[in-house]
């Protein structure tokens, strides 16, 4: 399970890892882009619920045919991580938290790079300074394994 803000590197993170463990990457951006919703303009609070529901039933399904499966998503708030803990448990499926762990002159600067490929959505101001505010990085009974970058996985033991 990936955890972070929006520009963090949780994609990329989630390639890499993917990669490395020959694992299934289920991304949430990739499900509202399959259902015509863009996170950059801001989504419906019911979309988003049905969002994690068309997740979560793929994650089972992946889990239950014995594949391994990372989650690409932002994770916040708290109670969305610990419905993915949950879930991994009913399946008897090992959960590890991976906080892409960024500061926000980062997330603004990898924004502003976005914005200046013509081929990559913009997310808007409104919605990313409220993303970032109301942003729930794990707490350390989580136990999350913390990186900067997918470079900091060469040297992670998962």
């Amino acid at each position: 399970m990936l955890c972070g803000t929006s520009f963090s590197g949780k994609s990329t993170v989630a390639r890499v890892l993917a990669s490395r463990l020959g694992a299934t990457v289920v991304s949430l951006d990739e499900i509202n882009e399959r259902r015509g919703l863009w996170g950059g303009d801001g989504i419906p609070v019911e979309e988003w619920v049905r969002t994690h529901e068309l997740a979560s039933d793929e994650v089972r399904g992946l889990l239950a045919s014995g594949t391994s499966v990372i989650v690409d998503d932002t994770s916040s708030p708290r109670f969305l991580r610990d419905g993915w803990r949950s879930l991994a448990a009913a399946a008897g499926a090992r959960f590890t938290l991976i906080y892409v762990d960024v500061d926000h002159a980062t997330v603004r600067r990898r924004r502003a790079a976005n914005q200046a490929d013509p081929h990559r959505r913009d997310v808007t101001d409104a919605v990313l300074d409220q993303h970032l505010a109301d942003f729930e990085p794990p707490q350390p009974d989580e136990n999350a394994v913390r990186v900067n970058s997918a470079d900091d996985l060469q040297h992670l033991t998962i």
